[in-house]
């Protein structure tokens, strides 16, 4: 980092991890670098995300999971109130899904804690100046994360989209009536539909249908 008049800056890191001993590791790899130096250090999510705006670092190195949330979403809410903050996740886990939601939760890189040293100091320093970047390991997940959509619910796969519009409508508490109105059929026809949804998922009850239809169908 450098100020006006091409005076040299550290550049100042924010640490959250649940364990003592890691952050200890992190603040001195990172600032045996020389440009870099750690302006604090957290092991709990709400804290760090009261912290972090007040020391206004220029990277929060954030770990995945914490006793009380993840980094994923003090990155979501720091990004969103301070979008100058760069923030890089390091984490134990590889996991798709919580790669996916660290990039959409505008995080400027996901880094496994596998890494070495010397990349993790590199790291941080292209985050500092503006760049983005991903573990080269994971890259190719969120590629075909972004291709793919979201994951389907394996319990809606048998279901054909016309099924599937029917469970909508009965999870909303709609009547056989209403439901005909809404699909432009006769409503002893939605009656015979219903009665082969129910089958096909296995169960008796209407009432049991919108309960599956509140667990598997998202949210409108």
């Amino acid at each position: 980092m450098t100020l006006t008049g091409g005076t040299a800056e550290p550049i100042r890191v924010f640490v959250l991890d649940d364990h003592e001993v890691v952050r200890r590791g992190l603040q001195e790899l990172l600032e045996s670098g020389g440009d870099i130096t750690v302006v604090g250090e957290s092991g709990l999510a709400a804290e760090a995300t009261r912290r972090i705006p007040a020391l206004r670092p220029h990277v929060a190195l954030l770990d995945g999971r914490l006793p009380d949330g993840s980094g994923v979403d003090v990155c979501r809410d720091i990004r969103s109130r301070h979008p100058e903050i760069a923030v890089l996740i390091l984490t134990s886990y590889d996991d798709d899904e919580a790669l996916f939601a660290a990039i959409m939760a505008g995080a400027s890189g996901y880094l496994l804690k596998q890494v070495g040293g010397t990349d993790l100091i590199d790291a941080v320093r292209r985050v500092a100046a503006g760049q983005s970047l991903l573990d080269p390991g994971v890259t190719h997940q969120v590629l075909e994360r972004l291709r793919q959509g979201p994951p389907q619910d394996a319990a809606l796969a048998p279901l054909t989209d016309q099924e599937r519009r029917l469970l909508e409508l009965i999870g909303e508490g709609l009547t056989n009536r209403q439901i005909g109105e809404r699909m432009h059929l006769a409503e002893k026809t939605i009656k015979n539909y219903v009665s082969g949804l129910l089958a096909k998922l296995g169960l008796e009850r209407r009432t049991q249908a919108a309960v599956f239809a509140s667990k598997h169908l998202p949210p409108h």
